[in-house]
């Protein structure tokens, strides 16, 4: 049966729904919808807009968000629940702190995630999220898991990531900083999360099963949120056809690969009984979980997290520093001052450096790693700016959207400015600059990420000047994470310092 057979049915099933989901709330909302969103129409929703923007989901949303006096709208369209969408930080407030239980990720987003997270920190609610939430928190903040990371960031750098570079500089060859960032993250999260090292940062840059199963697993997994009508996507996940089946095989390699993994892990453990317990998280997990499966998939769910994060974000900041030289060289004049006189970069060191933090702030308020987030309300509620959410509805704050709200960040709100977030002495809120989150579900790892991005920035910048190939705007994809359409092709030519080492 092809998709086309399948597409007639569907779409009555849909309207049916659509008709008694009409009826039960009356007129009301066709009015909200049309006043306060997309041109909205009986039956159809903003369907039709919603299929001519679906390549620039960013923007349209972006425009009809600061069209809005509540910097809010309501989004309806056949065969898709009712969405609320907000840059509106009080709305944002709401939602991840002040009722916080009536926000959970909710049944259609852990479904959506389910088959790729399974029962990971990031894709449960309740009671299975405060337990993982209470056990993660507690192993992010020892010493020795910072220690470790720290050493594995620094053998990763020093004895990897740049000697690739440097052989790039020697030999002329262009090369693909947003694929290297991608491995080193990879290698990096893998050494602290399972205690082994998939090597994809090796001179030869070996391709890893591994990786590129995550990477088609949560391509798939994220364009089933862009479907225009989401029957579709579980119509070919029951059949197992096109797309669906894709995805089906990249989960299967991911979860055998990590399950393998683990079982190799804990026969090493028993092994070495006698001795102290690992110091990558996977070891911790053994001791505490005994869900082979749970522990499955939060290393799943933490490999995701720290892989593609931290290399969207560092692709994007040294695109941004290459258009603007004169704050290129007020970082490596930062850089070089507080490093002076010393054979290795200390911890400390790297926490003093806020020029390179804010210039890392203010990446990330333009080209978030994650462009949007969803929660699902529990039941029904009103939002601080006075839109009503009933129950089930989907209610989406837009990082991406709020980063050029010119009401929250001025005039200049689309323009590169790092001294916005030293200028001032308030500290942003989180509900302004949601990045990380807020509120109970805020990030764990938002230091140790800092930390990661400012060595590998510092390291880069103290040897190599980087200079991209292209001339025109990259574009920016959004998916589970956000990326650069093409890669960022760079040529990389000697700037003459000596590298640096990390001191925990």
């Amino acid at each position: 049966m092809t998709i086309f057979n399948l597409t007639l049915p569907l779409l009555i099933l849909s309207l049916f729904f659509i008709l008694l989901q009409r009826f039960r709330h009356g007129t009301r909302n066709l009015t909200e919808f049309s006043s306060h969103g997309p041109p909205t129409y009986p039956l159809l929703g903003c369907l039709i807009s919603f299929y001519q923007n679906r390549h620039n989901l960013l923007d349209w949303y972006t425009q009809l968000l600061a069209q809005s006096g509540t910097q809010t709208i309501v989004v309806s369209r056949l065969g898709a629940r009712r969405t609320i969408i907000t840059a509106n930080p009080d709305n944002v407030e709401y939602m991840l702190k002040t009722n916080f239980h009536n926000f959970p990720k909710g049944k259609p987003f852990t479904e959506m995630l389910g088959d790729l997270l399974g029962h990971g920190i990031f894709n449960v609610d309740g009671e299975l999220w405060h337990t993982q939430r209470k056990l993660a928190s507690h192993e992010f903040t020892t010493n020795s898991l910072r220690e470790f990371v720290v050493k594995t960031l620094e053998s990763e750098v020093n004895d990897r990531l740049l000697p690739i570079l440097a052989s790039a500089c020697h030999s002329g060859e262009v090369v693909d900083l947003q694929e290297l960032l991608k491995r080193f993250a990879f290698d990096t999260i893998c050494k602290v999360s399972l205690g082994t090292d998939p090597g994809c940062l090796e001179p030869s840059l070996p391709e890893s099963g591994l990786a590129s199963a995550f990477d088609v697993a949560s391509e798939l997994s994220a364009r089933r949120a862009t479907s225009p009508l989401f029957a579709i996507w579980k119509a070919k996940r029951v059949l197992g056809i096109g797309s669906e089946r894709r995805l089906k095989e990249a989960i299967r390699v991911v979860q055998l690969s990590v399950m393998e993994m683990i079982k190799r892990k804990k026969v090493r453990n028993e092994e070495e009984a006698n001795e102290s317990k690992g110091s990558d998280l996977l070891s911790r997990l053994i001791s505490c979980v005994h869900d082979e499966k749970v522990i499955r998939d939060m290393v799943i769910s933490f490999i995701m997290a720290g892989r593609d994060t931290t290399s969207s974000a560092l692709t994007w900041l040294f695109w941004l520093l290459s258009c603007h030289p004169h704050i290129k060289k007020e970082v490596v004049k930062e850089m070089v001052e507080i490093s002076k006189g010393k054979e290795r970069l200390e911890y400390g060191d790297l926490k003093e450096m806020n020029v390179l933090k804010a210039c890392l702030c203010e990446s990330m308020r333009l080209y978030p790693p994650v462009a949007w987030d969803s929660k699902h309300a529990a039941g029904g509620d009103t939002l601080p700016d006075g839109t009503h959410i009933g129950k089930g509805d989907r209610v989406t704050y837009f990082p991406y959207g709020m980063g050029r709200m010119e009401r929250l960040w001025g005039k200049d709100c689309e323009e590169f400015k790092p001294d916005r977030w030293l200028e001032s002495e308030e500290i942003v809120s989180p509900f302004k600059f949601p990045v990380f989150q807020g509120g109970p579900r805020i990030c764990l790892g938002k230091e140790m990420a800092f930390i990661q991005m400012k060595y590998v920035v510092a390291s880069i910048l103290r040897r190599f000047e980087l200079r991209p190939v292209r001339k025109d705007r990259p574009v920016f994809v959004p998916l589970l994470t956000a990326y650069m359409a093409g890669g960022f092709k760079v040529r990389v030519q000697e700037r003459k310092m000596a590298p640096l080492c990390l001191v925990p």
